[in-house]
């Protein structure tokens, strides 16, 4: 995975726009950050989770996801390894990220992006 493909997923949901957050590339929904590029360095991107999620990632894919060093970790915050993590996967990652920050009236990712995709009957 490389940044510019971490950064075309994330700018594939509903609202979501990039900005910038102490030098680094982030990815907002409503004002709110759900994802970062480059932290702690160009290798790793960092997602919004909730700990429960972050547990569930971290324990299923150890060579792709762990927890963010410090508080933030324990908050949820946590790095994805570019190098090692697929689109399906970090596709997954993100949608969960945006759906923690996203305005509920917006929680719905658009053109296919999110797992809570459904086809009409």
């Amino acid at each position: 995975m490389s940044a510019s493909r971490f950064r075309r997923i994330a700018l594939m949901f509903l609202d979501a726009v990039e900005s910038a957050h102490q030098g680094k590339a982030d990815f907002r929904a409503g004002n709110r950050i759900f994802a970062t590029l480059g932290h702690p360095d160009e290798n790793w991107g960092t997602v919004k989770l909730t700990p429960e999620q972050q547990s569930v990632l971290v324990e299923a894919e150890p060579e792709i996801f762990r927890p963010v060093p410090g508080g933030w970790g324990k908050q949820g915050y946590t790095n994805v390894r570019l190098a090692k993590a697929d689109a399906a996967t970090l596709k997954s990652a993100l949608t969960m990220a945006w759906e923690n920050v996203a305005p509920k009236s917006k929680a719905k990712p658009r053109n296919g992006a999110g797992a809570r995709d459904k086809k009409k009957p």
